[in-house]
């Protein structure tokens, strides 16, 4: 039996977003034997560039049940299913993490029509369901609303169903891939029992030790990709040396990332530092010089014991940053480590510097300007803790900022009133401070403007 689904959301991560239509055909192979359709409340507002897409407005959800109020019909309607879908990964995961968000652990295997049909009509220009669909002669009706792409799946799905013999099975199995360079004492039901989670994975070598260790929003999808993965020697080799795998799960992304940190330096496995991780290779470092002036340069982090500003995967990256800082604030290029001369920097000759370089400027009004850089880095409090989702629906993750430091993360029931944060401190569990870990911290708040930050006052 198969659940072919097509959903329209809010946007495109299923973390942050809600879907506000979703279309169910259940096809027993042959024909399409029962269906659901509706319009769903996101219980938020729809962007206008969303509607714009799929014509679906706020007024029309306005009077749509809420997703908790049709979640019980969709789990009969998709039983025993697998779930299909045209770029699977997209409609599975927002499916999972509504039910998530309801406490309810969705889990079924796994069908992609894209991946199916570049596997059985290999040559198209396109695999997007609208371009398929013109070059197949399937017609779509509704584009972008969820029964109008949802009902040209199921044609896909019956033209492929019948190009690879009547039967289709779903793909998210290790058991279904070849064998082919897996360690023959992997167990390979390991892979079929994790979950649909955010956290972190271990691969194990057949003496135990650690030799990889990853995070993802979908634990189980992440480590099937390793397995997929045939692009590298390298990457078959980790592949023929996996006996066992661990996983933790963490619910929000960012303590998967500050996890698996702790975790990468802690067990230095062998295939991360294959990686050659080069997350934090060099740093823009601040000093005062003995004139009074606040300077700059770039350096090797691992050379350095003060806490660079900002870290960077390469010299070039740093340098190109640090030259449109100097312009944004005003700096001295010479100050700032990006023009070696006795003499004066060239900005300036044309008039951009103000002549600290040369002593002409007073430091105290240079350091304002140069101070201004340096709060750019910072935090803009530096007491808070950020809240995210828990482990599961009943609670949520906390990470400890204190004095600008990061103290550790925990975790606190879902029902806490957070009116207070005194009581907050108690549930952090305590992991080092480091230049890798701020850098996270300081990258997740800029990529997720909307995450809950309580400042302490």
């Amino acid at each position: 039996m198969y659940a072919i689904v097509d959903i329209e959301t809010t946007g495109g991560s299923h973390k942050h977003e809600k879907i506000t239509e979703i279309a169910v055909y259940v096809h027993d192979g042959s024909k399409v034997i029962r269906e659901f359709t509706s319009l769903i409340n996101p219980e938020r507002t729809i962007p206008y560039f969303i509607t714009s897409l799929t014509g679906i407005t706020n007024e029309m959800v306005a009077g749509a049940p809420k997703f908790y109020e049709i979640a019980r019909q969709l789990v009969e309607v998709m039983d025993g299913c697998i779930f299909v879908a045209h770029n699977v990964n997209f409609d599975y995961h927002f499916v999972r993490e509504e039910f998530s968000r309801l406490g309810y652990d969705f889990k079924h295997e796994q069908l992609c029509t894209v991946k199916m049909s570049r596997k059985l009509i290999p040559g198209k220009r396109s695999y997007s369901l609208g371009n398929l669909c013109d070059e197949l002669g399937i017609t779509l009706n509704d584009r972008h609303r969820a029964s109008g792409d949802a009902l040209a799946t199921v044609k896909l799905f019956e033209l492929l169903l019948a190009m690879n013999g009547a039967s289709l099975t779903g793909s998210s199995k290790l058991v279904e891939l070849s064998r082919k360079n897996i360690h023959p004492d992997l167990d390979t039901s390991l892979v079929d029992k994790l979950p649909h989670k955010t956290g972190i994975y271990r691969f194990l070598n057949e003496k135990g030790d650690i030799i990889y260790i990853g995070k993802s929003n979908d634990i189980r999808d992440r480590v099937m990709s390793h397995f997929n993965n045939t692009t590298t020697k390298k990457a078959l080799e980790m592949k023929g040396n996996i006996v066992d795998i661990g996983y933790e799960i963490t619910g929000c992304e960012l303590v998967a990332l500050l996890l698996e940190s702790f975790e990468i330096k802690k067990h230095k496995p062998l295939y991360n530092r294959a990686q050659r991780r080069t997350m934090d290779h060099f740093g823009i470092i601040s000093y005062t010089d003995s004139s009074g002036y606040i300077r700059f340069f770039i350096g090797k982090n691992n050379a350095q014991e003060t806490l660079p500003l900002a870290s960077f995967n390469n010299q070039t990256e740093a340098r190109l940053f640090l030259t449109e800082m100097v312009e944004k604030y005003q700096l001295c290029q010479k100050l700032c480590g990006l023009y070696n001369s006795q003499e004066a920097c060239f900005h300036f000759q044309i008039g951009s510097c103000n002549g600290a370089c040369l002593g002409k400027e007073d430091p105290k009004d240079y350091n304002y300007r140069a101070n201004q850089l340096i709060r750019y880095f910072e935090f803009d409090n530096e007491n808070f803790w950020i809240i995210g989702h828990g482990r599961h629906a009943e609670e949520q993750s906390v990470v400890r900022v204190k004095n600008g430091k990061y103290l550790g993360f925990g975790y606190i029931g879902n029902d806490v009133t957070l009116t207070g944060t005194d009581f907050l401190s108690d549930c952090v569990k305590f992991y080092p401070d480091n230049r890798e870990v701020q850098q996270i911290i300081r990258s997740y708040l800029k990529n997720h403007p909307f995450a809950k930050v309580i400042k302490e006052k």
